[in-house]
């Protein structure tokens, strides 16, 4: 089955971006997602009781392929490039900036067309990363081997991202690592990790037993390694207005992401 690559709050955002079409409009969309039977095309609804229907039929439906004229897709992909018309013509509306950071959370970038063409929207990481199922990995995971409060610490980095909040994003997704890898210490060399005073020295523990790989420089002593690395990056503290540290914020979100889900699968492999 193909799957939506799009997660239950972009779906609605998308969705309650379409509030801004005129009735007609907003059923011209309605009849190019092929959802017309369940959706009223009269004028007796507003048009956002109408995005009401609508989202309960995306959230249903996400993952059925429609036919459109750019090709064929899921419902979810459709909604969102009608959302995505609508958020290159009104980017200054509260919506459409839930809708934009629901794109970014997700891995991908809304593009504005040539000379004033519709917008589209492209992937901003190789498909391969498929960010949204991992993100749900690393929630299911976390779960699993009750780390709860790294997942607090996640969960509100993803809510501070959500609210363009890059400073309070930044400092959750740094603590979220680091008590992610004391508590994965704990279960690898637990003595030994209840002795250590540091994080830092919790980690350099995982290194001595092997979970995290030196040869790879996963983490090194010197500092040259690439959870070494990360950290440093994560440290860096500070919210300027302006693109760039949204840019950095969703770098930071997304790479973190991507590092959890290694190492609690290998955790789980492990166990």
């Amino acid at each position: 089955m193909r799957v939506a690559p799009f997660t239950r709050p972009t779906l609605l955002a998308a969705v309650e971006l379409l509030e801004l079409h005129s009735q007609a409009r907003f059923n011209q969309a309605v009849l190019r997602l092929g959802l017309e039977d369940e959706v009223p095309q009269g004028t007796d609804l507003s048009v956002g009781k109408k995005c009401a229907i609508l989202g309960r039929a995306i959230l249903q439906r996400s993952n059925n392929i429609l036919d459109t004229l750019d090709g064929s897709m899921t419902l979810a992909e459709a909604v969102v490039r009608e959302a995505a018309q609508l958020a290159h013509s009104a980017s200054t509306n509260a919506a459409c900036a839930a809708f934009l950071l629901g794109l970014a959370r997700d891995g991908f970038v809304l593009v504005p067309g040539d000379q004033g063409g519709g917008a589209s929207i492209r992937a901003a990481l190789p498909n391969e990363i498929q960010l949204p199922q991992t993100d749900d990995e690393v929630h299911h995971l976390l779960k699993h081997f009750r780390f709860n409060t790294p997942l607090g610490h996640l969960d509100q980095a993803i809510d501070a991202h959500a609210r363009g909040d890059w400073a309070a994003c930044n400092s959750q997704l740094r603590t979220f690592l680091e008590g992610l890898l004391d508590d994965i210490a704990r279960i690898v060399r637990p003595q030994e990790a209840a002795q250590l005073p540091t994080s830092e020295n919790r980690r350099a523990l995982l290194t001595d037993a092997g979970f995290l790989a030196a040869d790879r420089n996963e983490w090194t002593r010197d500092g040259k390694g690439y959870l070494n690395g990360l950290f440093k990056m994560l440290h860096t503290q500070g919210s300027h207005p302006g693109l760039s540290d949204e840019d950095h914020s969703t770098f930071r979100l997304h790479a973190v992401l991507v590092t959890a889900g290694m190492l609690l699968r290998r955790l789980y492999r492990q166990n």
